[in-house]
């Protein structure tokens, strides 16, 4: 174990075992530096060491102090408290190097994920631990996007079928989640998910990025947005995964992180010996074709190149070189410390509640025009309906009269002559009285959609039906109905149905 000791003005290192107490410490540095050293208690203590700010003892190991964990770090879609080892400079580090470790922990990107202080303070990259005064062993609080607990979950147990039901509905977020989920079976060794994802259309060497929603904040990124699969495949020593990668594309060899690391030196550093000599026999191997062979290194960057070329060419046709956002108006945008947070870890049902009652798609009360006016629907409305009074059906004509008649004709006996009903019988009025149906209105219901140019395919069919028929459409749909009436002994739906039948056939019936 190496530590460094400051004095006046110098630093200089020392080897010491993890057995060495502080005294002795303290002994070999006043043999260095010739610093007087008083073994009278009464006397003056010439030499103390100090670190993190506290006085160490001298019967204290130091190694002791490096076993401890910085911070623990609750995730709640794990259920699991996390111990995240580092220096006491971690301190005084910036929020986003503790999150490059919480990564290598718990295997999330750093974009779907924010810590949050025991008091529900939000940490931002760019600030200190420091800043918001945490202490050394403090449990902080991970927190995910709403909506995407059950969506990690899955992820984290490799869970294809549930991983395909809790993908969104919006295809930016679902192209994001997509890459989420190909990172993480990466990293956890999920071989099936990652094939899927692969024949999805999905890159190992395509970087996780932000979510859709902060693409507008590019400046304030962590720099392990910047990550690919094969780099978190690389960091976890997923042998087969990485296979699995170069065998999808070869370009997943030379492929480089934020810092310019490529995955054979994430795998020396992480010291996975089997990850290593796969890539290295890869790296050193010949790509063979019916004419000539070509090093693997040369036919990579002949491969870049080529790519390079093709995107080139793509973007002077489409006319668009220069986009840097994909985000279009109307969309939502997320900024640190303005905008409400949407990362607190909330369940799918919950969210998509939440979601949904925001809209306020809520259908009006059609007989409150106030209510209605009221709302916050954003439905398109016509003014003819705003200004309309009270929809109401129209009442019954001639109720009582035709009460009178239904008893005059049950004290009659039945016969086949009273029973069968005939065209001249089954008037206009006779089958208003039975069925009630509202008046002709051009006005619409709130929740209305009118189809384009409907009119125009419409109209021509209803010319024709009216001139072999005799009757408007209306006029046929109340004299089915009104046939139908008459089978008292069967449930009203029933009578529907029989009804559709009859203006069905009215509606095919052959003309000669």
């Amino acid at each position: 174990m190496r530590i460094f000791v400051a004095f006046e003005g110098l630093c200089e290192s020392f080897d010491i075992s993890p057995e060495n107490t502080v005294q002795d410490i303290k002994l070999m540095i006043k043999d260095y530096f010739h610093v007087p050293l008083s073994e009278d208690k009464q006397g003056r203590r010439y030499l103390e060491l100090i670190y993190a700010g506290a006085v160490l003892k001298d019967n204290w190991v130091l190694a002791d102090e490096e076993d401890k964990p910085i911070f623990y770090v609750y995730n709640p879609v794990t259920h699991e408290r996390l111990p995240i080892m580092g220096r006491i400079s971690l301190l005084s580090s910036k929020v986003s190097e503790l999150k490059t470790l919480v990564t290598l922990k718990c295997g999330f990107p750093s974009s779907i994920y924010c810590l949050r202080t025991p008091e529900g303070r939000e940490m931002f990259d760019c600030n200190t631990p420091n800043d918001y005064h945490l202490d050394i062993g403090t449990t902080l609080r991970l927190d995910v996007w709403n909506g995407w607990r059950e969506f990690l979950t899955s992820c984290i147990l490799g869970n294809k079928p549930k991983i395909q039901y809790y993908l969104s509905k919006e295809e930016p977020i679902l192209r994001y989640q997509k890459r989420v989920a190909l990172y993480m079976a990466a990293f956890f060794g999920h071989l099936q998910v990652s094939v899927w994802l692969l024949k999805k259309g999905m890159k190992p060497t395509e970087i996780i990025g932000v979510h859709p929603y902060r693409e507008w904040c590019q400046e304030d990124d962590h720099s392990d947005n910047m990550k690919c699969p094969v780099h978190a495949a690389a960091e976890a020593g997923q042998l087969i995964i990485l296979k699995a990668f170069v065998n999808s594309s070869a370009l997943s060899l030379e492929c480089r992180n934020s810092a310019g690391q490529t995955p054979l030196q994430l795998c020396i550093q992480h010291r996975h010996k089997d990850c290593v000599l796969y890539l290295v026999t890869k790296l050193w191997s010949v790509v063979s074709y019916p004419t000539f062979s070509l090093p693997m290194k040369i036919y990579i960057k002949l491969k870049l190149w080529l790519l390079k070329s093709q995107n080139n060419i793509y973007s002077i046709k489409k006319g668009n070189p220069a986009a840097v956002f994909r985000t279009q108006v109307g969309d939502a945008v997320f900024v640190d410390g303005f905008t409400k947070p949407e990362m607190t870890s909330k369940g799918f049902c919950s969210a998509m509640i939440k979601h949904a009652s925001s809209r306020g798609y809520t259908l009006p009360d059609l007989n409150n025009r106030f209510q209605h006016e009221q709302s916050q629907c954003h439905l398109t409305i016509s003014d003819m309906y705003l200004k309309a009074k009270n929809v109401r059906l129209p009442p019954v004509a001639g109720a009582k009269k035709r009460g009178t008649k239904d008893g005059h004709w049950q004290k009659r006996k039945p016969t086949k002559k009273n029973t069968r009903l005939s065209e001249e019988y089954m008037d206009q009025n006779m089958c208003l009285a039975r069925v009630p149906l509202p008046s002709n209105s051009l006005l619409k219901p709130a929740y209305y959609y009118s189809i384009p140019n409907v009119e125009f395919l419409l109209n021509p069919s209803l010319e024709s039906f009216s001139q072999y028929c005799g009757r408007t459409p209306r006029e046929n749909a109340i004299y089915c109905l009104a046939i139908a009436s008459e089978f008292k002994e069967k449930p009203w739906l029933q009578q529907l149905n029989i009804a559709r039948t009859l203006a069905r056939k009215s509606i095919c019936k052959p003309t000669y």
